[in-house]
């Protein structure tokens, strides 16, 4: 068999293993047995330098044309196992196109109705021109109740069901706070005049039922200058009780009450129409009571810092889940807490829906 027959013989052998390769590996491997530094075909160049002038006029053209047909048999190869590949992975990977857009998180998340709540009262009493106040969820007995005017062993710290810590070694005892009052002595404490302040927050208290629960949120508002009344009080409570429920008009009555932070103490019911589980403000020959209210008891205003003789104040406090549940009609204060994504859904509000007093609170 002549040389250009063997060569003729190899050339459809390795464009054969070519055809053959079932993959981009197997094809690398069939390029570099033939076109590799020690390839069949690298051979056969390489040999052309023992020939003669005769022999390399007849075998380079054969042998470069050898190299040529390889080459362009692998890439022909490459091009059809690429296009295969992309064929099996658009397979692989179907897209129904006609299938609704999934939502995105701006649309399926939702704001808890306590945390718009708290956003609707911070717009509120920030127009009214209150700052926000913050303190620890843990607190001490001596913030907790002795500087609210609850002496040791006065009964109205049996109206507290307190989570107390245990005791240290000096027999002081830690608790959760029971009340946001503890953040209006240290408010106080810091002894600058006018004190206008909201104190939003959660609170502890040992009870479970459908209006009560272990914890809960509370927002308790302070006031403390030298010429604080009890008529600014009435206006101020007005004022929010007509932007919370966005009504024109409330009505709302001042009932004698005790609370030993507060002298004189009262609580505060509203005007409402009861229509099944709604409860419409503004309205009807019903009353509801929403708040309690009253002038800083002097002791407090001592146990501040303050001399009751020159300066005094008046404070209110209510409970943020009450009024939500009031405003939005839950009826249940329980469900807040129980994380149901279905109770979410229904009663939560959209992340970028923030309330404004020019825009509306819950538009």
């Amino acid at each position: 068999m002549t040389e250009l027959a063997t060569l003729a013989d190899l050339e459809r052998d390795l464009i054969a293993r070519i055809e053959a390769a079932a993959d981009e590996a197997a094809l690398e491997d069939a390029r570099v047995s033939a076109l590799g530094k020690k390839g069949v075909v690298t051979e056969r160049l390489k040999s052309l330098g023992g020939m003669s002038d005769a022999e390399r006029r007849t075998l380079g053209p054969a042998i470069n044309g050898l190299k040529q047909a390889v080459g362009e048999a692998i890439e022909a190869r490459k091009a059809t196992l690429k296009a295969a590949a992309l064929t099996e992975r658009l397979a692989r990977e179907t897209v129904d196109v006609t299938l609704p857009v999934r939502p995105g998180p701006l649309a399926e998340g939702r704001i808890h109705p306590v945390s718009q709540v708290m956003d609707e009262l911070t717009a509120i009493f920030a127009d009214l021109g209150f700052a926000i106040a913050e303190g620890p969820d843990i607190e001490t007995d001596y913030y907790n109740f002795t500087a609210l005017n609850f002496p040791v062993g006065h009964p109205a710290r049996e109206m507290h069901d307190t989570f107390f810590f245990e005791p240290k070694a000096d027999g002081s005892r830690l608790l959760l706070r029971t009340h946001t009052s503890p953040v209006q002595i240290r408010t106080m404490e810091k002894g600058e005049l006018p004190i206008r302040v909201i104190c939003p927050g959660r609170t502890y208290r040992c009870d479970s039922d459908q209006t009560h629960t272990p914890m809960f949120h509370q927002v308790e508002g302070l006031v403390v200058d030298e010429s604080a009344t009890l008529g600014e009080l009435k206006w101020v409570l007005e004022e929010f009780c007509k932007a919370f429920f966005e009504v024109k008009r409330v009505d709302m009555r001042f009932r004698p009450s005790f609370f030993p932070f507060t002298e004189p103490s009262m609580e505060v019911d509203i005007r409402c129409r009861r229509m099944g589980n709604e409860v419409r403000f503004g309205e009807g020959d019903d009353w509801l009571e929403i708040l309690g209210c009253g002038m800083v008891h002097p002791n407090v205003l001592r146990n501040g810092g303050f001399d009751p003789d020159k300066v005094q104040g008046y404070a209110w406090g209510m409970g943020i889940d009450r009024i939500a549940m009031l405003k939005y009609g839950m009826s249940d204060l329980r469900a807040f807490f129980d994380a149901d994504v279905r109770w979410l859904n229904h009663y939560g509000f959209r992340p970028l829906d923030i309330p404004t007093l020019f825009g509306g609170l819950s538009a």
